[in-house]
């Protein structure tokens, strides 16, 4: 297989459009406006990362942040990979390359939501913690009846951490 060459790097504002452009082809993930994309890029890029390809194609992004009463966790708020881009490990290596740019500031856990049967976010984030030598658990966060009025599926959280050991330099293996 062919693996297509990408840059990492923190977004800058310019990306936001570009990423609304992304998530609403990566369905079934949850779409924001322009204006919450903007601010992802701008306000919340220490805790993103953002994948282009060497002709400035953004194919991948992962948003984030700290919550405030827990600044040694990056929650993942969302993870988004070009169709074109999967199947090459793109997730992982993002996911990994912003942990470890965060590590030095005191980021030693991992939280995200999945809803119950997203298979492929399942797995990408089990696989993390097992290379980060993190333990995890998961509850119901935000459920279908109670936060969504039975239109939405529920969140399960998964919290991992503390990380044990260093992300691998090559997440593929």
């Amino acid at each position: 297989m062919d693996l297509t060459p990408v840059t990492l790097r923190k977004p800058e504002s310019t990306d936001g459009y570009a990423l609304n452009s992304l998530v609403e082809r990566c369905k079934p993930l949850d779409t924001n406006s322009v204006y919450c994309n903007l601010l992802q890029c701008h306000d919340f890029a220490d805790t993103a990362i953002a994948a282009e390809t060497a002709d400035g194609d953004l194919v991948g992004f992962i948003s984030g942040y700290r919550p405030p009463a827990r600044p040694d966790t990056l929650f993942v708020w969302q993870v988004a990979v070009d169709r074109r881009m999967r199947g090459q490990g793109l997730a992982l290596k993002m996911l990994l390359a912003l942990v470890e740019r965060l590590r030095p500031t005191g980021v030693s856990r991992l939280e995200t939501t999945i809803s119950p049967g997203n298979a492929a976010s399942e797995a990408l984030f089990k696989k993390a913690f097992r290379l980060l030598g993190a333990d995890y658990s998961t509850e119901v966060l935000f459920s279908r009846q109670t936060h969504f009025n039975g239109e939405h599926d529920d969140e399960v959280i998964y919290r991992a951490g503390p990380f044990t050991q260093s992300a691998p330099n090559d997440a593929q293996h």
